[in-house]
C-alpha cells in the first residue's frame, strides 16, 4: 500500500486507502524519516537510519484536557502525568517541548495552572504551548495570562534553534469559526519568514491540522493556503498538529502534515460518527491509543524522523 494519498476523490484530502494506512500507524506506533519531501516509515525500535549524538530532538505533546470528568477517560491527570514520565526516561534529553493546544479542557484558571506545573516538571530547557480550542472557551486571556509570555497578538510567536525556523500558531483566534487564522496572523507569517534562506528547515506548530481532513467537522483550517503560501519556497516544511486525537499524515509538495494522538481520550475516525464525541473504549484498550511524539531532526539532506509512542 502506498505511503501517500493517491486518489481525492472527494477534495476532503484523504481517500480509502490512504485513509486506512494512516489508520493503521496510530495503532502501532512508527519511526517516520521525511528526505527529500517524501515520508518513509518503519516500526519503532527500529531505526533505519541511526542515529547522532548532535541531532536536534523535540517532543510533542498534545489535548491533554485537564479537567475532562467522563468515562473515555476518568483520569486525564494520570495519563498526563505518565506522558511527562515517558519525557523525562527519553535517553536523550529534548531541545525543547512541544504541547500542541487543549492543555485544558472548559479552560479554568485552575486546570491552566495545573498543566503549567506539569509542565515545569519536563527535563528540558525549554517548553513552549499553542493554545487549542478548549483553552479559548473563555476568550485568549486565561490562556495569555498563564502563557503568553513572548507571543505577539492573541499567541502566535517563532523562535530559531539548531538551524531550524519553528513557527507557533494560533487557528483557533475565532472560537466560533475554528480553523482560521485570521489576517494580523498572516502577516506576521509571512513577515517572519520574509528574510530567511530558502534552504531553512521550517517547523509549523498549530493545533487544528492545516490540511483539511474532515471539513464537516472543522478538521481543517480554511485560509491555511494562504499561509502555506508564504512555504513554498522552502525545501523542507514539517506541519505539527494536534485537535483530533489520532494520528495522520500527508505529503504535498515540500510540505509534510502530521497530526499527533492525545493523552486524553479517544474520538472517531473522521465521518465514522455523528460527531466528534470521546469515545469509550472497553477496559484496558485506553492506554493503546494514547500517546506521545518525538521529532528528531538529523541535519541537512536527512530530514526529519517522527516517532509516535503510546502512554503505556
Amino acid at each position: 500500500m502506498e505511503d501517500r494519498i493517491l486518489k481525492d476523490a472527494t477534495g476532503d484530502g484523504i481517500d480509502r486507502r490512504g485513509f486506512l494506512k494512516c489508520m493503521a500507524w496510530a495503532g502501532t506506533g512508527l519511526a517516520w524519516t521525511v528526505s527529500g519531501g517524501l515520508p518513509g516509515c518503519s516500526p519503532i525500535g527500529k531505526d533505519p537510519a541511526g542515529s547522532a549524538a548532535d541531532d536536534l530532538s523535540f517532543v510533542q505533546i498534545s489535548d491533554s484536557h485537564i479537567g475532562f470528568q467522563g468515562t473515555a477517560n476518568p483520569d486525564v491527570l494520570g495519563s498526563f502525568s505518565k506522558a511527562i514520565a515517558d519525557v523525562n526516561a527519553l535517553p536523550q534529553r529534548p531541545a525543547f517541548v512541544i504541547h500542541t493546544g487543549d492543555l485544558t479542557h472548559t479552560s479554568t484558571a485552575e486546570q491552566f495552572n495545573t498543566v503549567k506545573d506539569l509542565l515545569g516538571t519536563l527535563k528540558t530547557p525549554k517548553v513552549v504551548v499553542v493554545p487549542g480550542e478548549h483553552d479559548t472557551v473563555m476568550g485568549p486571556k486565561p490562556y495569555l495570562d498563564v502563557f503568553g509570555a513572548g507571543s505577539q497578538g492573541d499567541g502566535w510567536s517563532s523562535f530559531d534553534m539548531g538551524g531550524i525556523h519553528f513557527l507557533l500558531l494560533n487557528n483557533v483566534v475565532d472560537v466560533v469559526n475554528l480553523g482560521h487564522l485570521g489576517t494580523a496572523q498572516l502577516e506576521f507569517i509571512e513577515k517572519d519568514v520574509a528574510n530567511l534562506r530558502s534552504d531553512t528547515p521550517i517547523v509549523v506548530f498549530a493545533h487544528i491540522p492545516m490540511w483539511t481532513i474532515y471539513e464537516k467537522w472543522g478538521w481543517g483550517t480554511d485560509d491555511a493556503a494562504q499561509a502555506l503560501s508564504y512555504l513554498k519556497r522552502f525545501a523542507s516544511v514539517t506541519v505539527l498538529n494536534g485537535h483530533i486525537h489520532q494520528v495522520m499524515s500527508k505529503v504535498e509538495g515540500n510540505i509534510t502534515f502530521s497530526t499527533v494522538s492525545t493523552t486524553a481520550y479517544p474520538l472517531p475516525a473522521p465521518g465514522t460518527a455523528p460527531a466528534p464525541a470521546p469515545v469509550t473504549l472497553p477496559a484496558g484498550k485506553l492506554a493503546d491509543i494514547l500517546g506521545i511524539r518525538e521529532v528528531r531532526y538529523r541535519g541537512a539532506g536527512r530530514g526529519f524522523r517522527l516517532t509516535d509512542d503510546h502512554v503505556s
